[in-house]
């Protein structure tokens, strides 16, 4: 193993995850016209680009560069910019899989870990934050299949998919993180059976996850 890749594997968590915190949080930091027109469209190629090195397997890398190339060379990469058209769909549906491999992989390799320390640390708060994402785009899915499922104080029924898009992003990880402040209110049966899809998901998550880092963290002390 060159030394570039033992970099890349020892720092695969450290990195995905900074370049989550800046696409989700980067705009608090820069001016939105110059986050969202420059630095948003960089942050996401650079996420997508660690997102495949936590893949494991080579023929999943593959695949997923795959269809990423097709998606980009016709639809953009835009992640929160969508529409109706099918170009649009089909990038919405390319990041939807995307980040339920990714969270998936990586729940994958904390599980394997065997003690407790920084991967495992940075790799469960990365499948947290991917899992709020995975929320995000069934809302999305929702609404784009059944306008008008969410009602709200931030946007009205008239507004577009794409100007409900942030609404519904916030939403997500507001449930995720059983606060619910009420600004967003699921409508109708799939919108009110996601929330509660997502808020046992989020409950799960972290009391099974927290469960099994104790249990190694125990299991490492008690070896030594």
């Amino acid at each position: 193993m060159n030394r570039f890749t033992k970099i890349r594997y020892t720092y695969r968590f450290e990195m995905f995850l900074a370049s989550l915190v800046f696409n989700l949080f980067g705009i608090l930091l820069f001016n939105v016209e110059l986050f969202n027109t420059y630095l948003l469209p960089i942050g996401l190629l650079l996420n997508f680009a660690l997102g495949i090195n936590l893949i494991s397997k080579r023929k999943t890398r593959v695949l997923i560069s795959f269809m990423f190339i097709v998606t980009l060379f016709t639809s953009g990469f835009q992640m929160f910019d969508v529409d109706i058209s099918n170009v649009s769909i089909l990038r919405f549906l390319f990041y939807f899989l995307f980040y339920v491999v990714i969270t998936f992989e990586i729940i994958k390799q904390v599980w394997r870990i065997n003690e407790v320390g920084k991967d495992l640390i940075m790799g469960v708060i990365s499948g947290y934050i991917c899992l709020g994402l995975v929320g995000y785009f069934i809302f999305m899915a929702i609404e784009i299949s059944h306008p008008g499922s969410f009602q709200s104080t931030l946007f009205t029924e008239s507004f577009s998919i794409n100007q409900k898009s942030d609404g519904l992003l916030y939403y997500s990880y507001i449930t995720l993180l059983t606060i619910g402040y009420g600004e967003i209110v699921p409508i109708t049966t799939a919108a009110q059976k996601a929330a509660v899809f997502l808020g046992l998901l989020g409950q799960f998550y972290l009391v099974i996850l927290t469960a099994v880092t104790v249990g190694k963290y125990i299991n490492y002390n008690y070896k030594e």
